[in-house]
């Protein structure tokens, strides 16, 4: 369902209300998103909802035009990436992404700890060696001290981890076409479908942010 942004019979603006960002640009929930179209229909009603033609209306209106534009901004920035648009969906049916959420970050920095990550069962080897290499190479730095061959293998290792970071990429679209291609959650099964599918986005896209974090954190320790 589209979100109704302006009267049908006379034209004028509605009042933002609560909807998601698919319905609010009149989408499906599916993964596989047309950027140009979406694009488009952003830069339209960017053009149709702009405070600045509501400056000589009432102040309701351009109060719904500013809720209105901001609701426009969030869902826009939201679906035009694919990440984002996967958490995004996965929000819609439930899921709220432990290594990602805000909460878990606020929780973290109440109590002065940092957020738990699991380490995905494949990577113990490679993360247990990696964090050996991080802590050689902050000992050498603390000592003045240069290895080259302990740098190359840390390049080689950030390597390894951005190829596994792609490769999850990949792996994450065959996922979206299954995902599109469920029957609707009403329809005889079609719930457990959709629940083995959304959980190995969650795992995804879960591995993806440990990959992420890896490749961030040899990169930061080779440049400071």
């Amino acid at each position: 369902m589209r979100a109704a942004h302006f009267c049908q019979s006379c034209g004028k603006l509605q009042p933002a209300v609560p909807t998601d960002y698919f319905s609010f640009f009149g989408l499906p929930r599916k993964l596989n998103i047309d950027g140009a179209t979406l694009e488009r229909e952003f830069y339209r009603l960017s053009r149709k909802l702009h405070p600045d033609l509501y400056v000589l209306t009432t102040d309701q209106e351009q109060r719904w035009s500013l809720e209105k534009s901001s609701q426009l901004n969030d869902a826009y920035r939201t679906l035009k990436d694919p990440i984002t648009r996967t958490a995004y969906l996965l929000r819609l049916e439930g899921v709220q992404l432990e290594e990602q959420s805000q909460e878990a970050t606020r929780k973290a920095r109440e109590s002065g700890q940092e957020k738990k990550q699991v380490v995905p069962p494949d990577l113990l080897e490679e993360v247990f060696e990696l964090n050996m290499q991080l802590e050689e190479l902050k000992m050498n730095k603390q000592m003045g001290e240069e290895d080259g061959d302990l740098t190359r293998q840390l390049r080689d290792a950030e390597k390894a981890f951005q190829q596994k970071l792609d490769a999850s990429t990949t792996e994450l679209k065959k996922l979206w076409d299954e995902w599109d291609a469920l029957p609707s959650p009403d329809e005889n099964g079609a719930n457990a479908e959709r629940a083995h599918v959304r959980d190995k986005m969650v795992d995804l896209l879960n591995r993806r942010k440990y990959l992420m974090n890896l490749v961030s954190q040899v990169e930061e320790s080779l440049s400071n």
